[in-house]
């Protein structure tokens, strides 16, 4: 695989994850952690696949607003590597405003750039993105069972660069806490809120106890069974032309699509699992 050298000085002198606190990591996984086993019953398989030194987990996003993606995979990562071992996750840029962005950094969220991931990975540390983005959140629930990633396929390009294996990770169950009735891409360009929020997708969904949610998350998520699956690493190569990135991507997408498949026909009904 190939790698580069670092982009500029001022990124080689910074590290994008040193806000991460082994503690306050352990303080939200104490809080959060039982809910994930209880409420959403969550399972986590997989976990050795991630390799010790820098990896990019890929995964697909699942929940609206509410995603569980994260804590649900975080809290089989915790179990399996201990709180000290560096995971980060590549977020937007619009979570980091104010003192939550603080709190999130805390938890090893990075706003996401190539620099930042490039930073990271080299660094050795596990890395998750979802190429997706709201995109991906906000599909439709006859949907819920498809892995797309709205024709994104940076993050090739990033691990190819950064010389680390992709290690996808496919979820199942995100996507039943709501009836999710679309993403609403023409409203968002209708108010021209697709650039304000460089957004392509806003979840409409209809839950309990207020009905039709749009946006804000108004509805508590129903406690669907969510089950997350790490597949092993498959290796970017330093082929960087558009049909290299995109051989790639179809391989990442062909594996986490199995994988998808496999999960739902395991489960008997949608929540309950």
């Amino acid at each position: 695989m190939a790698k580069t050298e670092p982009i500029d000085a001022e990124v080689e002198q910074t590290d994008p994850g040193a806000a991460r606190d082994p503690e306050a990591v352990a303080a939200f996984m104490r809080v959060v952690g039982p809910l994930m086993r209880s409420y959403f019953r969550c399972e986590v398989r997989g976990m050795e696949h991630v390799p010790a030194e820098g990896a990019l987990v890929v995964g697909n996003h699942s929940g609206g607003m509410l995603t569980m993606d994260l804590p649900v995979f975080l809290t089989g990562f915790v179990e399996h590597f201990g709180y000290e071992r560096p995971f980060h996750l590549l977020a937007h840029d619009g979570l980091f405003l104010g003192p939550i962005g603080r709190l999130f950094r805390s938890w090893g969220m990075v706003e996401a750039s190539r620099e930042n991931a490039h930073r990271l990975l080299q660094a050795g540390g596990a890395t998750m993105v979802f190429p997706g983005g709201e995109y991906d959140a906000a599909r439709p629930f006859s949907e819920r069972n498809h892995i797309d990633f709205g024709g994104r396929t940076g993050y090739v390009r990033t691990a190819s660069e950064a010389g680390v294996p992709i290690v996808p990770c496919v979820s199942i169950g995100g996507h039943e806490t709501q009836l999710f009735l679309g993403r609403g891409e023409q409203l968002l360009k209708g108010l021209g809120l697709d650039k304000l929020f460089r957004a392509r997708g806003i979840p409409f969904s209809f839950g309990f106890p207020f009905g039709l949610s749009a946006v804000v998350p108004m509805n508590l998520p129903l406690p669907s069974k969510i089950v997350t699956s790490v597949l092993p690493p498959i290796d970017p190569g330093d082929d960087l032309s558009p049909e290299g990135i995109e051989a790639v991507d179809a391989r990442v997408r062909a594996a986490m699509q199995t994988e998808l498949d496999a999960l739902a026909a395991e489960r008997r009904y949608p929540v309950v699992g």
